[in-house]
């Protein structure tokens, strides 16, 4: 069965039920688990209000301390589970090449995640991290709707 798996969290809500869920099917069978949050880089061209106000320095530290938040509340998750957790941060434009490169690197053997379940032209336009991440991996992925 699965030994490792990665977790991604954006620290949403939905997000959050999906580490739950994660988590608590990582303690049904005894595996270990990656819990990874990726955040963006700064870009001078962008309709992202933090970084037209801030300067590349104060937002980096900012997203730095939302992606610690995020995954100090995944840790607490864990531990109160007990399950063994690793927290990973990532920058990276595209999120679901950082899933997937994390989970190779931390050789997890399945990526769980949520979805919000988007279909048609909504989920063209709005795109998908889940989707790219199920038509690009390898492993397995396991997802929370």
């Amino acid at each position: 069965m699965y030994k490792h798996i990665l977790i991604p969290t954006d620290g949403s809500s939905l997000a959050t039920t999906a580490v739950k869920q994660g988590l608590d099917f990582a303690k049904a069978i005894g595996a270990e688990v990656t819990a990874l949050t990726v955040f963006e880089p700064f870009h001078m061209f962008t309709l992202e209000t933090e970084m037209l106000t801030d300067s590349p320095a104060i937002y980096r530290k900012q997203a730095k301390a939302d992606a610690k938040a995020t995954l100090d509340k995944v840790e607490a998750l864990a531990t109160a589970r007990g399950v063994k957790c690793h927290l990973i941060e990532v920058e990276s434009d595209h999120p679901y090449e950082a899933i997937i490169a994390t989970a190779k690197k931390q050789k997890c053997d399945l990526i769980a995640m949520a979805s919000h379940g988007r279909k048609g032209i909504q989920s063209i336009l709005l795109g998908s991290e889940t989707q790219k991440v199920l038509t690009h991996s390898t492993l397995p992925v396991l997802v929370y709707r």
